[in-house]
C-alpha cells in the first residue's frame, strides 16, 4: 500500500491551481470533468502520479466557498486487493461505511473507511 493523494474542495479552480503551480512550485499533472455530477477534478504534485503523492483539487459546479470545517475531503491509499483489506478491516471493527465499488460517474473501484477520529480515508484499487 502506499499513500495516493489528499484532496481539497475548492471554490475557484483556476484560483487554486495558480496558487499551487505558481506560487508552490507543483505541476498540473491532469484535469477531468464530469458532467453528470458536475464536478471538476485537478491532479498537481511534484511528481508524477505514479511515484509521487499528489494533491487532488475537487470542484462542485454548485459551491463557491466551504467553512473550513468542510474543505478538507480525505487521504487515499491504494491497495493491490481493495476486496480483502476491507474485509479485513472490518473483520478487525473498522467502519468501513463505503463498500468497493466503482466511483459515481467512473470506473474505478474505491471504498471508504473512517480512522479513529472520523477522518475519511478512501481505498482505491490499484
Amino acid at each position: 500500500m502506499r499513500l495516493l493523494h489528499t484532496m481539497l474542495r475548492v471554490g475557484n479552480l483556476e484560483r487554486s491551481i495558480e496558487f499551487y503551480t505558481e506560487l508552490l512550485g507543483m505541476k498540473l499533472l491532469r484535469t477531468s470533468e464530469n458532467p453528470e455530477y458536475q464536478y471538476t477534478l485537478a491532479f498537481l504534485g511534484y511528481g508524477e502520479e505514479d511515484t509521487h503523492t499528489v494533491l487532488e483539487l475537487t470542484y462542485n459546479w454548485d459551491k463557491d466557498s466551504y467553512d473550513m470545517g468542510t474543505a478538507y475531503g480525505h487521504i487515499a491509499i491504494g491497495a493491490d486487493d481493495i476486496y480483502a483489506v476491507c474485509e479485513e478491516l472490518e473483520r478487525r471493527g473498522a467502519d468501513v461505511y463505503r463498500k468497493p465499488g466503482p466511483v459515481k460517474g467512473g470506473s474505478t473501484v474505491i471504498a471508504f473507511v473512517r480512522d479513529p477520529d472520523g477522518y475519511a480515508v478512501e481505498l482505491i484499487q490499484e
